[in-house]
């Protein structure tokens, strides 16, 4: 997994952290008020996690309600094979979370379809068992219980008064009865720059689009009123002691399916729950601070679940993409 022990990270560092993931465009002065430091203090800490690669605020798409599918892969490479193959997909702009999971001879990764009108993606027609690549499993993600937008990892560094200030409308997630939206072709430079910096200033924004600043911000608060857009983060999770994290393959029966994946996806260890085709029905990420208690929940808390007959274990040894964050392989 990603690795950033070298780098020192405060609790002024946590404090920006999880304001962040509470409201991911607040302002460098607002965040300054909440915190009880200074504006440049805090545009400092935040540039410095940003390119060391540690914290990136980015824009995303809600599929669902464009109407598109995703779909999760799980390659199993040759020996020594994996590292590459997962890099060259990591560069394909259409995939996020590429990890290697395994002992480091799985990799795992999404891959978004921007075609409506097609239930494939082109780059999964494009994936093929060869020379590096042993096996190829593709699984259609029905129905997404939680996409990331949860509480940060581990325990908060906030009060519950700094919570109540963050709190952003623009954070809450739109009635599931709302219509579907679609984007316009002239979205998509906009869309593409909240991808790679979702904390963009409007006028950096407008100089991507070629848009008036005002229009720029006229189209974004319409896409996240309307669902289409949301912010998350990508985060280097071991800089707040997550340092355990695994994919778990579920097999649920299917009338408890629904209970148990809103179970899952209601606890911050979660950030990723989703029903899906394929040989098991529901994929779940864990994150746990150590081994030990990815052991405890396994043997613990997993059994009380209703209607859960099996359950598979990827641990994750490295990410290699998150959202749009590229990571080096570690040797």
């Amino acid at each position: 997994m990603m690795c950033m022990e070298s780098i020192n990270v405060d609790l002024l560092d946590r404090r920006i952290i999880h304001a962040l993931y509470i409201d991911p465009r607040a302002p460098f002065s607002r965040l300054a008020e909440v915190l009880g430091s200074s504006e440049p203090t805090v545009s400092r800490r935040y540039r410095r996690l940003f390119d060391d690669r540690i914290l990136r605020v980015v824009g995303q798409l809600d599929s669902q309600r464009l109407g598109q599918y995703d779909w999760a892969v799980r390659i199993r490479c040759a020996p020594g094979s994996a590292p590459t193959v997962a890099t060259k997909l990591a560069q394909h702009p259409d995939t996020s979370w590429v990890q290697l999971t395994s002992g480091g001879t799985e990799i795992f990764s999404t891959i978004r379809s921007r075609d409506v009108e097609q239930r494939t993606p082109l780059l999964l027609g494009q994936l093929s068992v060869g020379r590096q690549v042993v096996d190829l499993v593709a699984y259609c993600l029905l129905h997404l219980f939680a996409t990331g937008m949860s509480a940060p990892p581990g325990p908060s560094d906030l009060s519950r008064g700094e919570i109540a200030q963050l709190l952003s409308p623009a954070r809450d997630r739109p009635s599931i009865d709302r219509p579907k939206t679609k984007l316009q072709d002239s979205d998509w430079p906009l869309v593409q720059a909240l991808a790679d910096d979702g904390r963009a200033p409007y006028r950096q924004l407008a100089a991507r689009t070629h848009w008036h600043e005002s229009t720029v911000r006229r189209r974004v608060e319409e896409l996240i009123a309307s669902g289409v857009l949301f912010f998350d983060l990508d985060l280097a999770s071991d800089v707040l002691g997550i340092r355990s994290q695994a994919l778990l393959w579920m097999s649920v029966a299917p009338t408890k399916l629904r209970d148990v994946g809103q179970a899952l996806a209601s606890r911050p260890e979660f950030p990723f729950v989703a029903a899906t085709t394929g040989s098991t029905n529901l994929l779940a990420a864990l994150v746990c601070p150590d081994d030990s208690s990815l052991y405890e929940y396994l043997s613990g808390e997993a059994t009380a679940l209703d209607g859960l007959t099996h359950i598979e274990t990827a641990p994750v040894m490295q990410f290699v993409k998150m959202h749009a964050t590229m990571a080096p392989l570690q040797p």
